[in-house]
């Protein structure tokens, strides 16, 4: 009888061995919401809560990077996905004001080790602070997350760059890459947000210039063709829109798919952009131990 015990102890541990060398799957989606403007009359949000919620939920994401949440939108999401644990503050005061690049994450599948945020300024680190010609204060949340089963860890950053400043969204990026490079440690990296900014402009091309990050969508084996994130609740035509959320992921994550998420469910809007919705895997990273990543 102990015989049989041991080894089938030896089959657990062979077993639990394997799987921690396998590729992690995540499934990853970023989604400005739209703030909560009553302006909007039936394309507020107290008409797409609902359909914004299930959308996350049918497409199952793991990861959520979320741009211009409300604190009373982050309780409405809250309230509807009660799988995901949320992270994030107000941008204005770093409490509650203000609109939040809010990241939620499967609380039953992943944890979280770490996390913070800081402003997209010349003072990061001081609450509300506006950088450079932003006509908005910009803030970046960002965490180390462990998958619950495998003891995988990687680190996860969101953020919504000024949609007026040339030299807010130049200097944000590098600010946000910087940041990126030094709180992760050496993990994988998914970055996520709203950049305002198209693939051919020069803050896209800085985000990728050292060969360090690159966007999902053209690391992806087929891509449907893409004319835009951005349509303003149906109101940019279909040839005037453009690309301006993104995922970026470093060369130690693998993408399997990349798609965008239709404007409507049930024939409303989900927001004024349309959420990019990503399948990915983290390659093994079992060599990264507790130890070396709170050196």
């Amino acid at each position: 009888m102990k015989n049989a015990i041991y080894f089938f102890s030896l089959f657990l541990l062979a077993g639990l061995c394997s799987c921690a060398g396998d590729p992690l799957p995540l499934r990853v989606m970023t989604f400005n919401i739209r703030y909560d403007n009553p302006g909007d009359s039936l394309n507020s949000w107290q008409y797409r809560k609902d359909v914004a919620a299930e959308i996350i939920k049918e497409y199952d994401a793991d990861l959520l990077g979320t741009q211009e949440v409300l604190n009373s939108q982050l309780n409405d999401l809250k309230a509807r996905l009660p799988r995901y644990a949320a992270i994030g503050v107000g941008r204005t005061d770093g409490k509650e004001e203000g609109e939040y690049s809010a990241i939620f994450y499967k609380s039953d599948k992943l944890e979280e080790e770490k996390s913070g945020y800081f402003w997209l300024s010349e003072t990061p680190d001081v609450a509300g602070s506006k950088g450079w010609d932003g006509a908005c204060e910009r803030i970046a949340t960002w965490a180390i997350l462990k998958e619950k089963n495998t003891g995988k860890r990687l680190f996860f950053i969101n953020t919504h760059l000024d949609h007026v400043g040339k030299v807010a969204r130049r200097e944000g990026v590098k600010l946000l890459l910087e940041r990126a490079k030094a709180e992760s440690n050496g993990l994988p990296v998914i970055i996520t947000g709203d950049f305002n900014a198209s693939p051919e402009s020069e803050v896209i091309r800085q985000a990728l210039a050292d060969g360090k990050f690159f966007d999902t969508r053209l690391l992806a084996p087929s891509v449907p063709e893409v004319s835009g994130t951005f349509h303003g609740f149906g109101e940019v035509p279909v040839e005037k829109r453009t690309i301006i959320d993104y995922v970026f992921v470093t060369g130690d994550v693998a993408v399997s798919s990349y798609t965008l998420v239709p404007e409507k469910r049930n024939g409303i809007y989900l927001s004024d952009h349309q959420p990019v919705f990503v399948n990915l895997e983290i390659a093994d990273a079992s060599h990264f131990s507790q130890t070396e990543n709170n050196k």
